[in-house]
């Protein structure tokens, strides 16, 4: 197959204002493919529909496609009548209907992009999204262009005994030569993004699903027959996804079967393809022995997610690439809620704002910010991103609270309602919840088209003689890219008022922020209260308050909010780091006061102690400040979590012994034990007890579960005991031939506070079990490092050149995993003069490389202005 990166210095910019309909639809597709590694055969025949009142030619998208055959209405098509565009085919028709015949050959064994038909493991597999299907086939490549999709599969029995495809299954047979075929039709119009195909020798784990209306529907997990046992975990995730949509949203899964494959070579988490999941193994495979308590929960969130794409993605899809978000943040907050509702929602809360700020917050300050709804992209997989995901999830909850659950029901309802089988925007499912849900959002609309984090600013007063407080509120939307001035946001803001002397919460209230400065006053306080703000993290804002050290103390002990009691905790500890690596004289005392009280409060969920209790990340201390400073961050926050160790240390032993569990268990009772013995473990490590290294690793040989085995290890990775290396080795010869597994030894290793990571992680990059052709093991060294802020960032630049050699590799193999490593170079503006040339050249070394993929080459671009 040919090479589809290009060479271009600027490639072609694509803007949402210059949408136009298809000139063709394609209402059916038969797909017959005579499947083999070394070369596919694609024979396919489209009934074609000329699409309103004009002559243009049908043009069919391909990348890197030799056609073989082309006919029309059955005949041959003469030379002069089609044509080779930009590898996409256009053929001059003269009527309104016809049926276009293509035969085409593809290789899908040299296809490393991992995008169309590719192998994987032994596998056949496809991913389509977002414009992968035209590599492929020819074909309107779109969006919305949806249609009935017939599939036959073609192939050698003895390599693979399954063909599976979209839809349901309606007949299969033997041909000659050892060899068999199976038919597939998917009754439901869908965009061709959502085709999948898989072909090779696996196994099921099945079961069923009797629907709400009675339907039974037959469930499958194909995988390798010797990971059949990793997937019980994934099957139940999955009945517990259909059974929580049809409670929660009334929403039953339509066809008579469900499968989902994993592969091990993927570059996203999984793709909702109809009827036909097709997942990274990580999201699928798990078991005590290999998967921690996070890989669970991903499990869980992901299986989740791509079910529930089944209607707000697939029933209900995008118009154009714009709308993304339509799709990706309605169901990442249907995940989140499943999600909570499976496990702990105070607890998931924390765990989505702390990702939220993490990736997207980072996002919006920096030269890739873009709104919810972008304007324009060069290349649509670099859209992919977490303010289309997760920011865009926020903006569904902030809907769904302004509505409350009765009329965001009604508001969905409607929408999947209305547009049932076609292609939507983001203004009609805001549309659809301002007339179900009968309020007008007009200026929230806002949301969608400004990029940027807004921030507010809360000053709180008191009038003793009035006995009133005032609240004043004060918003601003910093400068983005193409974006130098905002209007004001409609920002929801849950808020209570303390009494400082009961803890009495007096109310709790959704204030609207709707202006740039705007007050609210509430009577009957005869002394100052304290202010709760932003409560549930109600809206995706950074909130600066005049609230005293004794104030968030206070909260941290007394607020009735589970996410705003973890917010007090973690402002406390960040006024402290910020204030001592500026200098300033801090107390520290209270930090430590406020963990005590958190850690032996027994009324307290451990899991969510074990949450409060930790220190913020050195990334997001780095957020809060002008200009990055990674060794004073490090030092700073080394400094106070070794005090922490030291002055509880009785403390930190106690937790650890008592949280010792006799057997596994997936409760969320054991699993907050483990998240609170694993953070006890990291204190007490950090203290500086001598037998710190010998107490880590007595759990990390005695751990009977990954979740403990592998935070024993991270433990003992950031030192330089015997022990250390000891622990590495064991793990490495233990997992060496688990794929999934060995990529946490690589990534443990990578985010290691260890003096030598940089030169670790370049040794690291020539292991011979490193490779760049599978994407989950390039995640886990340099994803991994790349997020390491104080070893990334380690003066001499050794950091940023290593990253960078990867990405100019990578990119002559797999272009949207090397795009996706670019960001971390592109914060260059917020660090020092130094450490930013560094990062400038790196990324200028990048854009200078020969034929760089216009994945690669928008991402550096944009980095650069």
């Amino acid at each position: 197959m040919a090479d589809n990166s290009s060479s271009l210095t600027v490639p072609h910019v694509v803007r949402r204002e210059d949408y136009r309909p298809p000139d063709w639809l394609v209402p059916d597709i038969a797909l017959d493919f005579d499947l083999d590694a070394a070369a596919t055969r694609v024979h396919a025949t489209l009934s074609v529909t000329r699409n309103g009142d004009h002559d243009r030619p049908l043009k069919l998208d391909g990348d890197g496609l030799l056609p073989l055959e082309i006919r029309v209405d059955g005949n041959p098509v003469a030379a002069d009548l089609w044509s080779m565009d930009s590898g996409a085919l256009v053929i001059a028709l003269p009527d309104a209907v016809h049926i276009v015949e293509t035969l085409v050959e593809i290789a899908p064994q040299d296809n490393s992009k991992l995008m169309g038909l590719y192998a994987s493991g032994g596998l056949l597999c496809t991913q389509c999204e977002a414009e992968g299907f035209r590599r492929i086939t020819f074909f309107p490549d779109r969006p919305d262009v949806l249609s009935r999709y017939s599939v036959r599969m073609a192939a050698d029995k003895a390599l693979y005994p399954v063909l599976l495809a979209n839809g349901d299954p309606v007949e299969q047979g033997e041909l000659p030569g050892g060899r068999h075929w199976a038919r597939w039709n998917d009754p439901f119009p869908k965009p061709c993004y959502l085709f999948a195909l898989v072909a090779g020798d696996l196994a099921c784990n099945a079961d069923r699903f009797v629907t709400m209306s009675g339907r039974e529907v037959q469930l499958g997990i194909w995988v390798r027959e010797a990971d059949l046992p990793r997937t019980a975990h994934a099957m139940q995730a999955l009945r517990n996804s259909m059974a929580w949509d049809e409670r929660v949203y009334g929403r039953e899964y339509d066809l008579d079967v469900f499968n989902i494959v994993a592969v091990a070579d993927f570059n996203f988490g999984a793709m909702e393809n109809k009827g036909l999941n097709i997942f990274n193994s990580r999201y699928i495979l798990a078991d005590p022995e290999t998967a921690t308590d996070i890989d669970y929960d991903g499990v869980e969130g992901v299986v989740a997610h791509e079910y529930f794409h089944n209607w707000s993605g697939n029933r209900v899809t995008c118009r154009d690439w714009f709308q993304l978000s339509l799709k990706e943040g309605f169901t990442v907050f249907r995940d989140q809620n499943f999600s909570a509702d499976m496990g702990s929602h105070a607890v998931k809360r924390i765990e989505d704002v702390r990702i939220l700020r993490a990736a997207q917050f980072q996002e919006d300050s920096g030269p890739l910010a873009h709104p919810v709804r972008p304007e324009s992209y060069m290349e649509i997989s670099n859209f992919y991103t977490a303010t289309i995901y997760n920011k865009g999830a926020e903006l569904i909850r902030m809907m769904a609270l302004m509505l409350g659950p009765e009329r965001f029901r009604a508001g969905t309802d409607l929408y999947f309602d209305r547009h049932d089988g076609e292609a939507a925007t983001c203004e009609d499912f805001v549309r659809a919840m301002e007339e179900g849900g009968e309020i007008d959002l007009g200026q929230f609309r806002l949301w969608y088209e400004q990029a940027g984090t807004p921030h507010v600013r809360a000053l709180l007063t008191h009038d003793p003689v009035a006995r009133s407080v005032t609240l004043l509120l004060e918003q601003t939307v910093p400068p983005t890219p193409g974006q130098p001035e905002k209007r004001p946001m409609a920002i929801p803001l849950r808020t209570a008022l303390f009494d400082p002397e009961t803890g009495e919460n007096r109310g709790d209230e959704l204030l609207m922020l709707t202006e740039a400065r705007q007050s609210f006053t509430f009577q009957g306080w005869t002394a100052a209260p304290i202010l709760s703000i932003n409560r549930g993290f109600s809206a995706p804002v950074i909130v600066e308050t005049n609230r005293s050290q004794a104030d968030l103390a206070f909260l941290s002990a007394h607020d009735d909010d589970p996410f705003a009691r973890y917010e007090a905790m973690q402002q406390l500890m960040v006024n402290v780091l910020v204030g001592r690596i500026g200098g300033q004289a801090v107390d520290e005392d209270a930090v430590i006061a406020a963990i005590r009280n958190a850690a032996t409060d027994p009324l307290l969920d451990p899991a969510f102690v074990a949450e409060a209790i930790r220190l913020p990340s050195e990334a997001y201390l780095g957020d809060q400040m002008a200009v990055v400073d990674p060794d004073a961050i490090h030092a700073a926050r080394d400094a106070l979590q070794r005090r922490i160790g030291a002055e509880l240390e009785p403390l930190w032993r106690d937790i650890h012994a008592r949280t010792r569990a006799n057997a596994f268990a997936l409760s969320s009772v054991a699993k907050g034990a483990r998240k609170l013995r694993n953070t006890a473990l990291l204190y007490l490590a950090a203290s500086g007890a001598v037998d710190g290294p010998t107490v880590a690793f007595g759990q990390f040989s005695e751990a009977d579960n990954m979740t403990e085995r592998q935070a024993a290890l991270a433990t003992l990775a950031n030192g330089t005991s015997a022990e250390r290396e000891a622990a590495l080795d064991i793990f490495y010869n233990r997992y060496r031939d688990d794929a999934l597994t060995l990529d946490k030894w690589f990534q443990t290793q990578a985010f290691a506070f260890h003096p030598d990571t940089v030169d670790l992680v370049e040794e690291l990059g020539r292991h011979k079990d490193f490779t760049l052709t599978n994407p989950n093991r390039v995640r886990a060294l340099y994803g991994a490092f790349a997020g390491n802020q104080w070893a990334f960032h380690h003066p001499s630049g050794k950091g940023y050149r290593l990253v960078a050699d990867c990405i100019i590799a990578l990119d002559k193999l797999n272009p949207q995993t090397a795009a996706r490593l670019v960001p971390p170079l592109g914060r260059w503006k917020r660090f020092d003069e130094p450490r930013a040339a560094l990062m400038r050249a790196e990324l200028q070394r990048i854009l200078l490389e020969p034929g760089l993929s216009k994945d690669v080459t928008e991402q550096v671009s944009k980095s650069l202005e």
